[in-house]
């Protein structure tokens, strides 16, 4: 990190007591780091031992070196400021270690460790956010690769068009103006890697530090990680039976800067956010003049009442960026979502979207847009919509008469998984814990909460066979018995969320 001009009029001493007080006031060198020897310093830059010494020298005379006898020289942890004032010195950057620190936004997201662990390659009890992969039309899929990879191996193999292959956007376009009623034309649309990636687009283009924004609470760990990571000020809302409670939200923070919300399906929880509360919340946002972030995850898999068609198609004055992913209908593999984003909002997307390198496999967007085209996808979701009922059905029996008296069980109109509430004050960290020790995967409710949450367990069944299922809830009855060893025996009680 230290250059030395040899042509310089400017003494190597005086260069070299100049860079190193530089990177110790701009903190490469943080605080207590030990620098090298003199004689091992004057070797690597090629100059005499005593230019060394005499430069540290004067940075121990100035406080901003300590020299500890037979250890070395070190950066003082308390340095001089222009006032001659001591000040905190900058924390490390790079450790006695040598291995690199990451800052600022970076520390932030890096330090948080909300995310679920890895999943299992093979399908395991309860694994959330998990589609049934085994029941995929690799057949229809695998002809579609040949025929396209046939036809134009070249094309494909280049680098994608900006916002993606434009045959995929009007797919998308025309697939969410039927099935959702969202209103948008293929210039709205772009693809990206997944919903996640889609939504740190949108924190990256729409928010400032600082800025407010509202998230359900409990609600999406992603959806915070994004926020932390570009120094947003989180307002945590809390949802009801109707959805996120808007007037809780105004009393919290009347300005949002962009509200984050997942009417078709809240997760955790599972309700349908009401007609009522989808006009209140847009309004609010009018108000406001804040932009709406629609996460509209699962909405394919509702399996009694009427769906309700998306927020984004509701939205007269175009504050509402629409998003949805692929992952869950098709493949996890794939990594491809979409975001519909306002008019206005297109250029600037558009910008964000190219200098992010966002593009994905061309010849996977091509394959998609064919197989939504060919009626393939739509097939392959009523499917999964009746096997996915099925296997609700099994777990939930499965729970009465496994755990009956020791839990209450959420069962949302729609999505891909259960919510468990424990009785009696059972830990749910604690059930996740005993429980993935014998080989069964799930989250604790409780991390979705900002501040003190309910206790209860996240189940997937999507990826879950029969079988798998009932020897799952087994081997969780028995987490729960060694953690409450003498329950109640009290029937189950069914809450029916939207």
């Amino acid at each position: 990190m230290i250059h030395l001009d040899r042509g310089s009029s400017v003494p190597v001493r005086q260069q070299l007591y100049a860079r190193i007080r530089e990177l110790i006031v701009q903190g490469n060198l943080g605080a207590d780091t030990q620098l090298p020897s003199s004689r091992t310093l004057a070797v690597e830059l090629g100059v005499s031992r005593n230019t060394i010494v005499a430069a540290f020298d004067q940075l121990i005379a100035e406080g901003y070196l300590d020299a500890r006898v037979g250890a070395g020289s070190f950066v003082a942890v308390q340095l001089p400021d222009a006032l001659g004032k001591s000040v905190r010195a900058a924390p490390h950057i790079v450790r006695a270690t040598g291995r690199r620190e990451v800052r600022l936004a970076g520390e932030t997201l890096t330090r948080r460790n909300t995310s679920p662990p890895s999943l299992p390659v093979r399908p395991r009890a309860f694994a959330l956010g998990v589609p049934s992969v085994d029941e995929f039309p690799y057949a229809a899929w695998g002809k579609i690769v040949a025929k396209r990879w046939g036809r134009s191996a070249a094309s494909l193999s280049a680098y994608g068009a900006p916002g993606g292959l434009p045959a995929l956007r009007e797919v998308i376009a025309d697939y969410l103006v039927t099935s959702r009623g969202v209103r948008c034309n293929p210039s709205q649309v772009f693809v990206v890697g997944g919903s996640q990636q889609g939504l740190n687009l949108a924190v990256r283009v729409l928010l400032d530090r600082d800025d407010p924004a509202w998230m359900e609470n409990p609600g999406y760990h992603g959806a915070r990680e994004a926020f932390d990571a570009v120094g947003a000020r989180i307002v945590p809302v809390p949802v009801d039976a109707d959805g996120l409670d808007v007037q809780a939200g105004e009393a919290a923070e009347r300005h949002p800067r962009l509200i984050y919300a997942t009417p078709s399906h809240q997760f955790p929880l599972g309700m349908t956010m009401t007609m009522r509360r989808r006009a209140q919340l847009l309004a609010c946002a009018s108000n406001a003049d804040a932009w709406v972030f629609e996460d509209d995850y699962d909405s394919e898999f509702r399996y009694s009442g009427q769906p309700l068609p998306a927020l984004q198609g509701l939205d007269d004055e175009d504050r509402v960026i629409y998003a949805g992913t692929f992952s869950k209908g098709l493949l996890p593999s794939l990594r491809l979502g979409y975001l519909v984003v306002p008019p206005d909002l297109v250029e600037p997307f558009q910008r964000a979207h190219t200098v992010s390198g966002l593009d994905g496999s061309l010849l996977d967007q091509t394959v998609v847009a064919d197989f939504i085209r060919e009626g393939h996808f739509a097939r392959h979701i009523r499917r999964m919509r009746r096997l996915y009922a099925t296997r609700r059905e099994l777990l939930v029996e499965s729970l009465r008469r496994h755990l009956g008296g020791m839990i209450d069980v959420g069962l949302p109109a729609s999505g891909t998984h259960l919510v468990v509430y424990l009785r009696d004050g059972v830990s749910d960290v604690d059930a996740c814990r005993v429980a993935a020790a014998n080989g069964v995967v799930m989250t604790p409710l409780s991390s979705a909460y900002i501040g003190t949450g309910q206790s209860g367990l996240l189940l997937g069944y999507a990826s879950v066979r029969g079988p798998l299922i009932e020897r799952g809830v087994r081997q969780v009855a028995s987490a729960l018995r060694s953690l409450v060893p003498a329950s109640p025996v009290r029937p189950l009680d069914h809450r029916v969320a939207g």
